[in-house]
Formats: structure tokens, C-alpha cells, sequence
């Protein structure tokens, strides 16, 4: 499990994590992993490439959970 902490910014959106944390080389990844179903926000399969994750969100792809956390 890994924690990515906001800051500065109240939200991320889904598709930028993926690639801010290498889970996807680039957007156009992320954003096909995203809308072949591959990703779920708070256990639920997001198809939403720019979706808008606050402190306390739980992402899941791959094996990997990444907890978004506030400063």
C-alpha cells in the first residue's frame, strides 16, 4: 500500500495519479487502463478517466492500493 499526498491542490484527478506514479507511462495508458475497467476508486470499477480524488480515496490497479492523503 502506498500513500500520495495531496499538495497544495484539494484533488487529483485519476488519470494524472497513474502517471505521476508510473503506474502508466503516459496519459494515453492511463487512460485505457481506466476505461477497459481495470481501475477501481473506493472498490468500485471507475470508468471515469478524470475522475477527482480527495483525501481519503483508496485507488486499486495491478495489485497496488494507493491511499490519498491531505497535508
Amino acid at each position: 500500500m502506498r500513500t500520495f499526498t495531496l499538495s497544495g491542490y484539494p484533488y487529483i484527478q485519476l488519470n494524472q495519479l497513474m502517471k505521476l506514479l508510473g503506474l502508466a507511462e503516459t496519459g494515453g495508458e492511463a487512460n485505457l487502463e481506466i476505461t477497459s475497467g481495470h481501475v477501481k476508486v473506493n472498490g468500485q470499477v471507475e470508468l471515469q478517466k478524470r475522475k477527482k480524488l480527495f483525501p481519503g480515496d483508496r485507488v486499486d490497479f495491478n495489485s497496488e492500493t494507493i491511499i490519498i492523503a491531505g497535508e
